[in-house]
């Protein structure tokens, strides 16, 4: 069955579309990734039905977990929407939503104080802050750049992502924390989070600044990245609340189900909740 040889010229042409929809670049680059990933298993062969069906098993055989596996599809079958061969499109894995999460991956509202804590006692100042902001607005990593002079002076920022403009608002607290670190660092305008050299902050670096305090504050590399001050800052929102459509708006998702994910309790908090039905004499 005659099929279509993928090229790198269309991997450039495709992550150009993503850049003109306004994808994060974390995600162009996942995309990227994965779609090169399948390239280079193709080994020249032609994309057909058949091949992308062996693909599909081969990651299987592999031993990938099955949310991994169709976050590669997901990226393949963008690219074959993308390129017209919607013939190839694959379905993914059936997956039963999970009732409950580990615990080695949930940051406690202890361990963030202990984070904060930690910054400040070491002179991390804009890491402490920068931590704070985060988790006291649910922003994303890639959003910080948002967080600004003037967003701070008004009390709300305004966030635009993949087409869409949402606003958020600044806890006045931490408004006036961000404003004596600006004065402090002589910021008038513009990002309030730079580097030494200016420029905006990165993810990458905002990653390794984070893993570095987990030794000192005690808390499990496993739990602190930013996307989980995220978590934290949504369940928190929603205990205080319990309105996950509106939690929903505030975080930006187009989906309540995206929203649900974060919300997922502990095996810890299942089990207490199994206890108290009292069904066992």
């Amino acid at each position: 069955m005659s099929g279509h040889i993928l090229t790198m010229n269309q991997l450039v042409l495709f992550q150009q579309h993503m850049a003109g929809e306004e994808r994060e670049q974390s995600t162009i680059e996942k995309y990227i990734r994965e779609v090169s990933f399948f390239q280079t298993w193709l080994t020249g062969r032609q994309v057909t039905t058949e091949i992308v069906a062996s693909w599909k098993s081969y990651l299987r055989t592999e031993g990938y977990q099955p949310e991994t596996i169709n976050a590669k599809l997901s990226a393949l079958n963008k690219f074959f929407k993308f390129m017209g061969w919607q013939e190839y499109c694959t379905k993914y894995l059936k997956i039963q939503r999970k009732l409950f999460r580990g615990t080695e991956k949930e940051l406690t509202k202890e361990e963030y104080i202990r984070l904060l804590e930690t910054a400040n006692s070491g002179g991390k100042m804009r890491l402490a802050l920068l931590i704070e902001t985060i988790c006291a607005t649910g922003i994303r990593v890639s959003e910080v750049k948002y967080i600004t002079a003037e967003a701070v002076e008004r009390g709300r920022a305004d966030i635009a992502l993949k087409g869409k403009i949402r606003t958020i608002l600044l806890p006045g607290k931490l408004c006036r924390k961000l404003q004596k670190y600006a004065r402090k660092q002589k910021i008038t305008s513009g990002e309030i989070f730079l580097t030494r050299s200016g420029k905006g902050i990165s993810r990458r670096q905002i990653w390794a600044e984070m893993k570095a305090l987990c030794r000192k504050a005690n808390v499990a590399s496993s739990k602190v990245f930013p996307h989980n001050l995220r978590h934290l800052f949504a369940r928190t929102f929603y205990r205080a609340c319990r309105d996950v459509a509106k939690l929903a708006d505030v975080l930006g998702h187009s989906s309540v189900e995206t929203t649900r994910i974060y919300l997922i309790s502990t095996g810890v908090e299942h089990a207490r909740q199994l206890e108290r039905l009292g069904l066992i004499c």
